[in-house]
């Protein structure tokens, strides 16, 4: 059970913290049941769920874990992923984006970055489903990895450049 106060990765928010556990009666239903009222990064709005929902939630990585998975990106090999079939290009990157899972979505960002680079040398643009991807993976870690840190999501691609020139 989650606590007010604290950061959990929910379904396709991101990063949320808890403002509120409490018991509610829905009308119609026979008992209480435990409720937690999140406050998404980005957003001013809240969002109502119940603590037994269905929709996924983990606690954020640590700080440390941040930096060392940002410390573990010059030996991640992450491939362009080509499908002329945009259906199945969605799908590749919606199973990456449903892992949840950082090192996931840092390996998706890359391969995109990867497939991006061979299409400006081509002269050519980046897909939309291409674009649309890595900007949905990028908004998801950028918030996780900004709360891990405690710095701006703003800050969280010139941190890693940082890092990683070190």
């Amino acid at each position: 059970m989650y606590q007010v106060g604290d950061w959990i990765f929910y379904g396709n928010t991101g990063a949320c913290k808890v403002t509120d556990v409490s018991e509610r009666k829905l009308p119609g239903m026979e008992k209480e049941m435990l409720y937690y009222t999140l406050q998404p990064l980005d957003d001013s709005c809240s969002i109502s769920t119940p603590a037994n929902g269905k929709i996924f939630t983990r606690p954020l990585i640590t700080r440390e874990e941040a930096e060392a998975l940002i410390d573990a990106i010059p030996e991640i090999d992450a491939q362009a992923y080509h499908n002329p079939v945009l259906r199945q290009l969605s799908e590749h990157y919606e199973k990456s984006l449903n892992t949840h899972d950082c090192l996931s979505l840092i390996k998706m960002t890359m391969s995109i970055h990867a497939k991006k680079e061979a299409a400006v040398s081509q002269k050519k643009k980046l897909g939309a489903v291409d674009e649309k991807f890595m900007k949905r993976a990028e908004d998801l870690l950028f918030g996780e990895l900004s709360v891990a840190l405690g710095i701006r999501k703003a800050e969280v691609a010139d941190y890693i450049a940082r890092r990683l020139e070190e």
